[in-house]
């Protein structure tokens, strides 16, 4: 057995000590790196960071893992928040297992039950921008023979995230001989709630195709983190992997194999897996750039040129990145093509209303180059300067938002429980990248604030989140030099590490609803995705959970710790540190 122990210094750090403990007080001294974190600092091992009242206990006690019981009350109970709750405590159960699954309790100790009651007022099982998603976790001493942890939510939702930091109470002790003991807080009171409803991850799934059961990796990761949007961006010029029983030629022309699709029951799996673990699934079709392979199938069809500009060479000439492929705004086929598109998403993710478009890195280039563009323009009197191609443009995103909004409006009406909408049309906001068409200086002519939130790609420099901030516009922000996380692995980008992650400030103020990460898979596929996103997209976790006045130093004790759940989880995380300098908070800055 190591010869070692942990103090809690002064500054709220645990160190390593060797063979004696220097003077330290007894109630300093732990024997555990963990048991060291559960009581060292205010926080503790809590990741993200509350937002409210945090008064954690100094003492332990020592817990049966087998001996644990659930007791739940809710105002009105539907078949649903019970699936969600069977959910939160299964995946309870087995994270604290897997966590301490090498560990053999000994049989001598007599550790004590512990009873979880949960409450949820809220019988809601929608995730949106306004879902309430706070809680409060009370860890109390019933009696000498149990623990009990209270946990009050309004949604399953807020129930799921107090369940997730009472985990994070726990911490494993070796006592030799293979044989453990788990340590548990027991006296906690913490209220807590996100400061952004949006909080989000972003994964391109059509440069590289990544298979169903990686997907599922980053949605337990976004769990541990408290995360709450997978943003899928699903399709681009390179593939479109989707099956869509109204357009089966789009994966037909634009998968890469057989094996590299996403059917329609993948796609459910994925939506119910993220919704369980308090995730949303916001689908991403970017148009009318980004849009090559898979819509090549128009003229067979009798249906002319969806796209143009499908893999041209030289491609510089054509787009911003090889292969090359935009929509054709001019062909009317096409919008009876998106309207079929749009239909068969909304079905399949029928609870979420918001969609991204896309809308990025439009290339002027293209459609000046395409006979047919150039005579529609002609004939209107237009001719081909840059006004003229934004005009064009902002004309097809009004189409395409006729066009999402029929495509909600019908799937609403055939639904059986139109209680939510009492059978009238759907109104909701849509997603799109900051573009030349979402500049300050032109935006308010082309797009209006009441149903378009715009994404921000910028530099941290760039003051364009803040124009459109103040021109009333609501934002997601994805600093690119921050929260672009496939960075510094290609080209001249340079890699940010999680502090870099952590410390991006977010603007103040009204309309700012979160942000992302964002992960572009050019150079990520199935086996390199894990280490490329995490722990980084945790650090940008809790800037948009918490979003705190202090730096990544005051955070690097938790998140080690936390990096240490997400592989107990099965993420293959990067390394971050030295393990010496996991071992000894403080020492290597």
């Amino acid at each position: 057995m190591c010869n070692s122990i942990r103090l809690c210094t002064k500054e709220h750090q645990c160190i390593k000590e060797y063979g004696s403990i220097n003077g330290s007080a007894k109630s300093d001294v732990f024997p555990s790196l963990n048991c060291c974190r559960l009581v060292c600092g205010k926080f503790g091992p809590l990741w993200p960071r509350p937002t409210g009242r945090v008064d954690l206990g100094k003492n332990t006690t020592i817990i049966n893992p087998s001996n644990i019981r659930f007791e739940q009350t809710w105002s009105n109970q539907t078949a649903e928040v019970k699936n969600i709750m069977n959910e939160i405590k299964k995946k309870f159960l087995l994270n604290l297992s897997q966590e301490f699954k090498h560990q053999t309790m000994l049989a001598n100790s007599t550790p004590m039950e512990l009873i979880i009651k949960i409450h949820t007022a809220s019988d809601t099982t929608n995730i949106n921008w306004t879902t309430d998603e706070s809680y409060s976790l009370n860890v109390f001493l019933e009696n000498i023979t149990s623990v009990v942890a209270k946990i009050e939510a309004n949604t399953v939702f807020g129930a799921r995230h107090g369940c997730e930091t009472l985990l994070q109470l726990f911490a494993t002790v070796n006592e030799g001989n293979s044989t453990a003991s788990l340590h548990m807080l027991s006296q906690a009171i913490i209220i807590d709630g996100p400061t952004y409803p949006h909080r989000g991850l972003l994964i391109d799934t059509a440069r590289n195709y990544i298979p169903i059961k990686c997907l599922k990796r980053q949605l337990d990761a976004m769990a541990a983190s408290k995360m709450n949007v997978f943003h899928w961006h699903i399709t681009d010029t390179q593939s479109f992997p989707i099956q869509l029983d109204r357009v089966p030629e789009m994966v037909a022309n634009g998968a890469y194999s057989d094996d590299a699709i996403y059917s329609s029951n993948d796609v459910r799996k994925i939506i119910r897996y993220a919704k369980y673990r308090g995730i949303r699934v916001i689908f991403e079709l970017d148009a009318p750039a980004h849009a090559g392979n898979g819509w090549q199938w128009g003229p067979d069809k009798e249906l002319g040129n969806l796209a143009v500009c499908v893999n041209q060479q030289p491609w510089r000439n054509f787009c911003i990145q090889p292969p090359c492929g935009q929509l054709n705004p001019v062909n009317p086929n096409l919008y009876t093509v998106l309207q079929d598109v749009y239909y068969d998403l909304v079905t399949l993710n029928k609870e979420e209303t918001v969609f991204h478009m896309g809308g990025d890195e439009v290339f002027f280039g293209c459609w000046n180059s395409t006979e047919e563009i150039v005579r529609y323009l002609n004939n209107r009197g237009m001719g081909q300067n840059a006004t003229d191609f934004l005009t064009l443009w902002s004309e097809f995103q009004n189409n395409v938002l006729r066009l999402w909004d029929n495509a909600l409006y019908i799937v609403n009406q055939n639904r059986t429980d139109t209680s939510a909408t009492n059978g009238k049309r759907v109104i909701s906001p849509v997603i799109l990248w900051s573009s030349r068409l979402t500049d300050p200086s032109v935006i308010e002519h082309f797009l209006s604030r009441e149903r378009y939130v715009i994404q921000t790609w910028v530099s941290s420099a760039n003051s364009v989140p803040q124009e459109l901030q103040n021109l009333g516009y609501n934002i997601i922000v994805s600093t690119k030099d921050a929260w672009y996380l496939d960075h510094g692995f290609w080209g001249a980008t340079t890699y940010y590490n999680w502090k870099k992650v952590y410390d991006n400030p977010l603007p103040k103020g009204n309309g700012i609803l979160g942000g992302e990460v964002c992960v572009w898979t050019e150079f990520i596929d199935a086996y390199t995705l894990d280490n490329r996103i995490w722990p980084r997209a945790a650090a940008a976790g809790e800037r948009l959970w918490s979003n705190p006045t202090t730096k990544s130093l005051e955070a690097e004790s938790r998140f080690f710790r936390h990096r240490e759940r997400l592989i107990s989880r099965g993420i293959q995380t990067e390394a971050i540190a030295p393990q010496w300098c996991q071992q000894n908070q403080g020492q290597c800055h």
